[in-house]
């Protein structure tokens, strides 16, 4: 009876980390092996008979009878006086099976099998969630804010596993409060030692593919393909989207009556203004499309360097390149292709860098970011609004425009 009730305090494991009965079995009986490995330097004589649904486990050590005086092995072999206390018609060469009981291992050895079981149980249960969450990468999880540190948030699902999303796989304007219920992908799941690391993204262009196929049931049920998504989380996204019915509308379908639909989309990320666009493929229409809201004039690709110049009429310009320069830049982003802004006349412009001599190279570098890398292009601009685009002081602006204007003055 000793063995089953060590076997039932063991077992209290069990419950805590649900763990089915035939895998804790399983579990004790390497355990044991170990300990007995341990103590006699070999388990291959030892028979372990487990019993699931009792919750027992008995220990028997098979050894064979020589004469006195003759043991060699005394964890295979044992003398002929010995072996007749146990039974007493016992011959030289007979097998003898004998129980070991677990206090027979000693105080010490089972302190050390307790810890060996929890070891191998957490291991067992962490196994089986990285499993669990290694099926999961891609796919959209939810789970509450437990704590938040300067790095990162630390989330809880409901069976208690963590789940932590990163400062750089947030949206910059994500702002949790503990208890907060959180939606993002499962972005990768790795065993760090023996413990899955579990991370969250909601940066990733996966989650709004997801989030198109969670809120709009064309995406779900195939009848619109999302062919490819780029964000830049937060401030601006791009996708774009196809049907192989033609029956069917899919930017339409995926917007929604006064964009219905795919506000649930913008509130989660953030008030992101995301462009929905009709896929082609014909490059020429599809970096059109690409650069809406800007009207494109007409278009020059090089397909061995993936390069296209856009033409725009001045005003369309500042519209394709975009606030910070985001439309220009996702829009390469979603053709492939990296896009260079020309004007209209622009034969009579003259770039940036010309200035050097007059001009600081970061301050060239500054309009560069918002894509202005001419002189009309700058003087196109109203001062205010660069200083809002730009890192630099009102009045070194006002320096660059008037150095610019006489260029193109008489």
């Amino acid at each position: 009876m000793e063995n089953i009730a060590l076997i039932e305090s063991f077992s209290e494991f069990k419950d805590d980390k649900q763990i089915d009965r035939v895998t804790l079995m399983a579990i004790l009986e390497e355990v044991f092996r170990n300990a007995l490995k341990k103590k006699f330097g070999s388990d291959d004589n030892f028979d372990i008979i487990v019993n699931p649904d009792k919750g027992d486990l008995e220990i028997w050590r098979n050894r064979v009878v020589v004469a006195d005086g003759e043991v060699e092995d005394p964890n295979e072999e044992i003398s002929l006086s010995e072996a007749r206390k146990i039974e007493d018609d016992f011959e030289v060469g007979e097998d003898v099976s004998e129980e070991v009981k677990l206090m027979d291992l000693g105080r010490r050895s089972i302190l050390a099998l307790r810890q060996n079981l929890i070891s191998k149980i957490h291991e067992h249960d962490n196994t089986i969630i990285y499993k669990q969450f290694k099926d999961l990468e891609g796919e959209i999880y939810t789970a509450e804010v437990h704590h938040i540190r300067h790095r990162a948030v630390i989330l809880l699902d409901d069976e208690g596993n963590e789940i932590i999303l990163p400062k750089d796989k947030q949206i910059p304007s994500d702002f949790f409060r503990k208890g907060d219920n959180v939606r993002g992908i499962i972005e990768s799941v790795e065993l760090k030692g023996n413990k899955p690391a579990i991370i969250m993204s909601r940066a990733n262009p996966l989650f709004l593919e997801k989030l198109f196929e969670q809120e709009i049931p064309e995406v779900f049920d195939g009848l619109i393909t999302v062919k490819k998504v780029v964000r830049i989380p937060g401030e601006k996204a791009k996708v774009a989207v196809d049907s192989y019915d033609d029956r069917i509308d899919p930017v339409g379908a995926c917007v929604g009556m006064k964009g219905s639909r795919i506000h649930g989309i913008v509130r989660e990320l953030g008030n992101e203004n995301i462009d929905v666009i009709n896929y082609t493929n014909n490059i020429n229409l599809f970096i059109t499309r690409a650069l809406s809201p800007a009207r494109v004039t007409s278009i020059k690709l090089d397909e061995e360097t993936m390069r296209a110049e856009v033409i725009l009429k001045p005003e369309e310009v500042s519209k394709a390149i975009g606030r910070g320069g985001h439309n220009i830049r996702l829009a390469g982003q979603l053709t492939g292709y990296e896009i260079d802004v020309l004007r209209e006349g622009a034969e009579e412009d003259v770039e940036l860098k010309e200035f050097s001599d007059e001009i600081d190279g970061w301050i060239i570098d500054e309009f560069k970011k918002i894509g202005l890398d001419t002189a009309k292009s700058v003087l196109e601009q109203d001062i205010a609004d660069l200083v809002k685009r730009t890192d630099l002081e009102e009045v070194t602006i006002k320096e660059v425009v008037s150095i610019l204007k006489e260029e193109f003055e008489e």
